[in-house]
């Protein structure tokens, strides 16, 4: 390699540090940043209404013994996502299953499943609100028809968290289906024809060829809807405000709640790190199993 390749070399490595250098500053001071600041403050008592100063552990001390509205609201999160993942699972394959054959109006009904991801959750959660109103709501109306009462669902105890489950699934269909169609139409045609020739039915087609063969797409939907799951809080903040009581309380609202509300910056820092923690435990846990049911895994 003569001086001059070199040279050209070297000069090519900077213009490189150089194209990648306004992500990095954005990274670093952005998300970077505001994470190590935000886990510094954790360990103290940080607040506007009182003089910072450093407790250590109390704040983790105080959410895991000290605090029962901490333990109903792992509780929710936990229960929704329960919930909510495996119907959004379930659910969105059907969908992607009935939509992947050529039907009349197939763009239609794709279009219509998709176009709520692109609204805003404050928008969707505020119509869904109306709609599940006691008195006036859609929902009530419709069954004061049939001569029936219907309950208060978002003041109910026992309703609130549900009916915010279906809210919320109705709203997110769209994004995984079209993940799945993506993953149904890859799926090669000869292993239909095969299994057509085997004299297999449309039920063990589907789980002895279809699902094992789509089985990375699952896996992908799987993290993303359960992480998506534990964040919850748009829809928590306008449709119930973590009501009845601390029925609907979820992990993201309480730390709204405890930061912006209370002012208790350090408490909620130290609850946002303990999300942070059963995320990245629940991540590495599925990652870690994928090779037991991922289709192509080694």
């Amino acid at each position: 390699m003569n001086t001059q390749t070199g040279k050209l070399m070297q000069r090519e490595k900077w213009y490189g540090y150089m194209f990648i250098s306004p992500m990095v500053i954005g990274y670093v001071l952005f998300l970077l940043g505001p994470i190590i600041a935000a886990f510094m403050m954790s360990f103290t008592n940080w607040s506007l209404i009182k003089e910072e100063e450093f407790v250590g552990l109390a704040n983790y001390t105080k959410a895991f013994t000290g605090d029962s509205v901490f333990w109903a609201t792992v509780w929710n999160s936990f229960y929704f996502s329960i919930v909510f993942v495996p119907l959004n699972i379930v659910l969105t394959l059907a969908l992607a299953l009935l939509l992947k054959e050529r039907i009349l109006g197939v763009g239609f009904f794709r279009t219509a499943i998709f176009t709520p991801v692109v609204t805003s959750i404050v928008v969707w959660a505020t119509v869904w609100k109306y709609i599940f109103q006691t008195d006036n709501g859609l929902v009530n109306s419709i069954l004061r028809i049939f001569g029936l009462t219907g309950p208060a669902w978002l003041y109910d105890l026992s309703l609130a968290m549900p009916t915010v489950i279906i809210i919320t699934l109705l709203k997110g269909l769209g994004i995984n289906m079209v993940i799945f169609l993506a993953a149904l139409n890859d799926v090669p045609p000869m292993y239909y024809e095969a299994a057509k020739i085997d004299g297999a039915g449309r039920w063990k087609t589907f789980f002895n060829v279809t699902l094992p063969l789509i089985t990375p797409s699952v896996f992908m939907v799987l993290v993303i809807t359960m992480i998506g799951s534990l964040k919850v809080f748009g829809q928590i903040y306008v449709l119930t405000g973590g009501g009845p009581g601390t029925s609907t309380y979820v992990f993201v609202y309480y730390i709204y709640e405890q930061a912006f509300k209370m002012y208790e910056f350090g408490y909620a820092s130290a609850v946002a790190f303990i999300l942070f923690f059963i995320i990245f435990v629940l991540t590495v846990m599925q990652w870690g199993i994928r090779r037991k049911w991922v289709h192509h895994e080694q």
